[in-house]
């Protein structure tokens, strides 16, 4: 589910469009399932994704990035700043 780089850290993230409302469920098999309300026009549930993310982990916007997948439900997402112990902490993950 997470790689570790020197400066970041990958994650597997796979979204679920036109919730209610836009939340992280938690850890679901190898990846992270995110809920959004957004629907996936013109990058709106891309965007929608970083901000849910930048604010679950505490993050500026501008951390994160879409690496793949940026027009699939399944997504590789990176966040710079954060260790891999410090993304699974967040998540309550061991």
């Amino acid at each position: 589910m997470l790689t570790e780089t020197s400066t970041s850290v990958r994650l597997l993230v796979e979204v679920k469009l036109r919730a209610s409302k836009s939340r992280v469920l938690g850890v679901k098999g190898e990846r992270l399932s995110v809920a959004l309300a957004a629907a996936p026009v013109d990058g709106a549930a891309n965007q929608e994704l970083i901000e849910t993310l930048a604010e679950h982990f505490g993050v500026a916007r501008r951390q994160l990035r879409i690496v793949a997948g940026a027009k699939s439900r399944r997504k590789l997402v990176e966040i710079d700043g954060l260790a891999a112990a410090d993304v699974r902490a967040r998540l309550g993950a061991p």
